[in-house]
């Protein structure tokens, strides 16, 4: 990561922690430079164990509530998908586009400059658009190959039911 993002997103943090009356302490520098650190999306297991392979750690309670003044910050971005939770750093990944398989619930994230360039030039009406995410539901390639497998197979066995 980038060295200038980490420092212009521990800047932010920074100025968020005094201007809502909060102390700036060294786990909740930590946990955003660990953010900063995981590419994509990740949980907060995931995130607790970048913070032990850093070797610095931090109680759940700690995690969790610095992930609550990340996302009013507006330094990460939580995402339920499914029925799992992960969260992203913003700064990183500004607006995109994901794709989520229905079958295995892998999740891709897709450059698409055309809907990223409409959507922000999008007129809204009482409501000014700080940033969007779009997420595309569907099935990917390697569950569709499984899919049409397991039909090609179910097919063949009827065909030989038929031939007995």
């Amino acid at each position: 990561m980038d060295d200038s993002v980490k420092s212009k997103a521990a800047k932010i943090l920074a100025d968020f922690l005094v201007e809502n009356g909060k102390r700036k302490t060294p786990e909740r520098f930590s946990i955003l430079n660990s953010v900063y650190s995981i590419r994509g999306h990740f949980s907060l297991d995931e995130l607790d164990l970048e913070m032990k392979k850093n070797n610095f750690r931090v109680s759940k309670a700690t995690l969790y509530n610095t992930m609550g003044l990340l996302l009013a910050a507006k330094l990460a971005v939580r995402h339920y998908i499914g029925n799992v939770t992960t969260y992203e750093a913003t700064i990183i990944n500004g607006n995109h586009c994901h794709q989520i398989c229905t079958t295995c619930g892998k999740l891709t994230e897709v450059n698409t400059s055309v809907v990223n360039n409409m959507l922000m030039t999008m007129k809204l009406k009482r409501f000014h658009q700080e940033g969007f995410t779009l997420y595309f539901y569907g099935t990917c390639s390697s569950c569709q190959t499984k899919l049409k497998r397991k039909l090609a197979k179910k097919t063949a066995k009827q065909n030989q039911k038929q031939k007995k």
